[in-house]
């Protein structure tokens, strides 16, 4: 759809799920996941929706393709080794590469920065039923080195997503009671709530100039896109309909 929610078009149509659409950084490709095939895999389509073409071959399931900036990898979520873990592949599905590998709960959704050093990701942190379903956020050099924790909070931080100056990361956190979009400085710093609604608020997703971050929220009834100024003012609604839309992603032109 257009920025202001007109010109909604339809690009797969297939009876199975497709879902998390990831521009390529020419605007020319969009990355999604489908389960058309019996299990989620990662494909590519031109985008006007023609040459769907499928990039992994796996019985476990990949998902969270994220473009690296130069539009050469992508990132992506699989747990083929019986624990999800990050891997890049080639733009093309090829040469296939797993970066997280030293820690026994599941890590997923890699978001490169701006200038494809880093990729932040998230890691489930339970260690015990008081802190089921504790996700937090890390950040890591693009070849897997350097680990560094984000946030320390005992409620879930997820969907990490860089500005595009690098200088910042919007996620989705439960930590006030129910799910809101933060933003913090890209070193943990300042973390700040943007949305402050008793609704729920997910998928932060930053504009090319950095102005504003696209969001999903269920405050009218039902999952619709949202768009607001960087510092949480200006919230308005972009779709309207009964049924559920999510995963917003701004093309890069």
């Amino acid at each position: 759809m257009n920025v202001d929610g007109s010109g909604q078009t339809r690009l797969t149509n297939n009876p199975a799920n497709e879902g998390v659409p990831s521009w390529s950084p020419g605007g020319t490709r969009i990355a999604f996941l489908s389960n058309r095939d019996g299990n989620w895999e990662i494909y590519v389509m031109n985008v006007d929706g023609s040459g769907q073409t499928r990039l992994t071959n796996n019985p476990a399931n990949e998902g969270a393709p994220a473009w690296s900036p130069d539009g050469t990898r992508i990132a992506f979520e699989s747990n083929r080794d019986l624990n999800y873990e990050i891997y890049v592949m080639n733009a093309d599905g090829t040469g296939h590469t797993r970066l997280t590998d030293n820690h026994p709960t599941p890590d997923g959704a890699p978001a490169w920065s701006p200038d494809g050093t880093r990729i932040a990701f998230v890691r489930d942190e339970d260690f015990g039923p008081e802190h089921e379903g504790n996700g937090e956020i890390y950040v890591m050099n693009a070849d897997g080195s350097g680990e560094t924790r984000l946030t320390n909070n005992y409620a879930n931080d997820a969907a990490p997503a860089w500005s595009p100056d690098g200088t910042r990361i919007a996620f989705e956190s439960n930590r006030d009671g129910n799910w809101e979009i933060y933003v913090m400085n890209a070193d943990g710093t300042e973390q700040t709530n943007l949305t402050s609604n008793p609704a729920g608020d997910w998928s932060p997703a930053w504009s090319p100039d950095g102005t504003r971050i696209a969001f999903v929220s269920s405050r009218d009834g039902n999952l619709e896109i949202y768009v607001m100024n960087a510092d949480g003012t200006g919230q308005t609604r972009l779709t309207s309909n009964p049924a559920q839309d999510e995963y917003p992603a701004w093309s890069r032109l």
